[in-house]
C-alpha cells in the first residue's frame, strides 16, 4: 500500500473514531495528542489484513482523561467496577476485587485475548469490549494503550523490534517511515533493539515467524542476556514480563500462583512447580 494510501485510511479511522466520543473535552484531545504507530502500519506496507490499530497518547493528561471515559463506558456495558488511577505518574487500571491489572511499560502490545476479535475493522461504534492490564479495546480494531506515553521517540524507546517503528500523526497527518524500519519490512526479519520486557519479546517472535519472518540467531542471543539479568522467580517480575502476550493463558498461570501463595504462607516459587503450572494450563 502507498504511503498516501495509508494516510487515507488512517485519517478515516481517526475520524471515526473521534466522532463516537461522546464528551467534547475529551475527544479534543484525543484529536490533537494521540498517534498511531505499530502492527497496522506494517501490515498496510505488506498489503495484509490489519488486525487493530494501536493509539498512544501524547502527554499524561490526555491517556487518563481517554482512559477514564472508557473505563465508565466499559463498566455501563459489563456492570464491572473497574477504576483508572493516576498516582506519581502512572496511570493504572484496578479491577476492585481484583486490584491493580498489570504495569507494563514498553513493547508493542499483542492482546491474544478469545472473547471478541477484530473482525469488524469497518465498525465505527468503538465501544470497549475487553479492558486488560496494558490497553483497552474497542470495536472497530481500534486498541488504546494507556501505561505509557509520550512523543513517538519516547515510546519507541522501549519498543523491541525495530520494524514496528512506523508512526502516523494525525495533528500534522505525518506519516514517519524510518530507513531502517522500511528495511526490515521489506526483508521481513526481526531486528532486536533492546526492551525491558525480553521475555515478551521471545515470545512474540513466534507470532512473527508464522507470519513469514525470519530472525537469525544474534537476536535471539541478545533478547537471552536481557532475560538473563531477570528473576523470573519474584511473582511480580514473572507477572511483568508475560504482559501484553498470550494473555488468556498467562492470567490463568499468574492467577494459579497468586492462589497458593495466598493459601500457603511458606510457600515459595520455583521452576518446579512452575512448570507444573505451565502444563495444566496450556495442556488442559
Amino acid at each position: 500500500m502507498l504511503a498516501r494510501t495509508i494516510k487515507k485510511v488512517l485519517n478515516k479511522k481517526h475520524s471515526d473514531f473521534v466522532d463516537s466520543i461522546k464528551d467534547k473535552e475529551v475527544k479534543k484531545l484525543a484529536k490533537e495528542n494521540s498517534f498511531v504507530t505499530g502492527g497496522a502500519i506494517v501490515s498496510m506496507l505488506l498489503n495484509e489484513e490489519v488486525n487493530d490499530y494501536d493509539y498512544y497518547f501524547k502527554d499524561k493528561e490526555t491517556a487518563f482523561r481517554v482512559l477514564k471515559y472508557y473505563v465508565n463506558e466499559y463498566n455501563e456495558k459489563n456492570g464491572t467496577n473497574a477504576v483508572a488511577e493516576e498516582k506519581d505518574g502512572s496511570i493504572s487500571v484496578y479491577i476492585k476485587s481484583q486490584g491493580v491489572l498489570g504495569n507494563p511499560e514498553g513493547h508493542e502490545i499483542d492482546n491474544d485475548y478469545e472473547e471478541e476479535s477484530f473482525e469488524q475493522n469497518e465498525n465505527t461504534e468503538f465501544s470497549p469490549v475487553f479492558l486488560s492490564s496494558n490497553a483497552i479495546s474497542l470495536k472497530g480494531g481500534v486498541q488504546l494503550i494507556f501505561r505509557f506515553y509520550g512523543e513517538p521517540e519516547v515510546i519507541h524507546e522501549n519498543y523491541d523490534f525495530v520494524h514496528a517503528m512506523s508512526y502516523w500523526d494525525p495533528r500534522t497527518d505525518t506519516l514517519v517511515l524510518p530507513g531502517k524500519t522500511l528495511e526490515a519490512i521489506l526483508t521481513k526479519e526481526l531486528i532486536y533493539t533492546g526492551s525491558k520486557f525480553p521475555l515478551a519479546s521471545i515470545l512474540r517472535t513466534k507470532k512473527f515467524i508464522n507470519r513469514g519472518w525470519t530472525i537469525n540467531a544474534g537476536q535471539y542471543l541478545k533478547m537471552v542476556l536481557q532475560l538473563n539479568e531477570m528473576d523470573l522467580l519474584d511473582l511480580n517480575v514473572l507477572q511483568e514480563q508475560l504482559t501484553g502476550v498470550d494473555v488468556h493463558y498467562f492470567n490463568q498461570v499468574i492467577s494459579m500462583i497468586q492462589n497458593e501463595i495466598e493459601e500457603n504462607s511458606g510457600f515459595e516459587l520455583s521452576s518446579t512447580y512452575l512448570i507444573e503450572v505451565i502444563e495444566k494450563v496450556f495442556e488442559s
